[in-house]
């Protein structure tokens, strides 16, 4: 297992480098396979010892081995954060369900495309979103601790209830409260995680949401009516509970029993 762990740290490093061009060229519809990796200021094309993850930002110091252009944190953090995720996965699932390690790992890639793009530049993207219903889809078959018709029910009840809501802010407050992205994202993750796991990722969305925007607009001095993007702490809740959903609800459920 300690083995499996390591190349599930070291694959992650490596799919974290590509989710990077993914989050930085999909908005500028631009082809993941061509041009090769280049700086977007000199357009000097990276040698493979310039994309190792982590290890070349640290070696050529944040900075462009050519122009000297400061390279952002960003790239480094999404090869850490990817790594860190799907080691976790590995350790979570793999001893009982080796597809649902898997499911899990990149459903969590996925999660990071769309939280990073939608922050910068508030849109959710449907080919993310096929690939998470995709991904849920086959949850209903390898997911051992969910019922299959709980990710049904959860389908339907992402759907509706983010649907509702977004209905309810346009026709009477008058304003978009959710976008159409972030009611496609709530049906998908609802067929990931069944309907359980979806109620407490929504939960953690709102709450983290509630208090960041807050603290966000006072500090911003943005009007009441501003558009914020939900996409992640949609994904952030649906990573929380996507790997430590099960245990959070028994514990939940104990309290309330005992």
């Amino acid at each position: 297992m300690l083995f499996v762990y390591i190349l599930a740290g070291l694959v992650g490093l490596c799919v974290g480098s590509f989710l990077n061009v993914v989050i930085y060229r999909v908005p500028q519809k631009m082809s993941l396979a061509t041009p090769a990796s280049h700086c977007p200021k000199c357009g000097y094309k990276l040698k493979w010892y310039d994309n190792i993850p982590i290890l070349s930002y640290c070696i050529l110091g944040g900075k462009c081995r050519s122009c000297k252009e400061h390279i952002s944190f960003r790239y480094t953090a999404v090869e850490m954060l990817n790594a860190v995720l799907w080691l976790a996965c590995a350790m979570l699932f793999w001893e009982e369900s080796i597809p649902y390690a898997c499911i899990a790992a990149l459903a969590c890639s996925v999660g990071i495309c769309i939280a990073f793009i939608d922050l910068e530049h508030m849109l959710i993207y449907d080919r993310f979103q096929l690939i998470l219903l995709a991904l849920g889809a086959a949850a209903i078959f390898f997911d051992s601790g969910t019922k299959w018709h709980s990710h049904l029910i959860g389908m339907g009840l992402g759907f509706v209830s983010f649907f509702l809501l977004a209905w309810v802010g346009k026709k009477i407050w008058k304003y978009d409260a959710l976008g159409g992205g972030d009611v496609k994202l709530a049906a998908v993750l609802g067929l990931l995680l069944g309907w359980e796991k979806l109620l407490l990722a929504v939960l953690i969305a709102s709450v983290l949401a509630s208090v960041v925007l807050i603290i966000v607009r006072h500090a911003r001095g943005d009007e009441k009516n501003t558009e914020y993007p939900f996409g992640p702490f949609l994904v952030l809740g649906m990573t929380v509970a996507l790997l430590f959903g099960n245990q959070i609800i028994s514990w939940y459920t104990g309290i309330l029993i005992g």
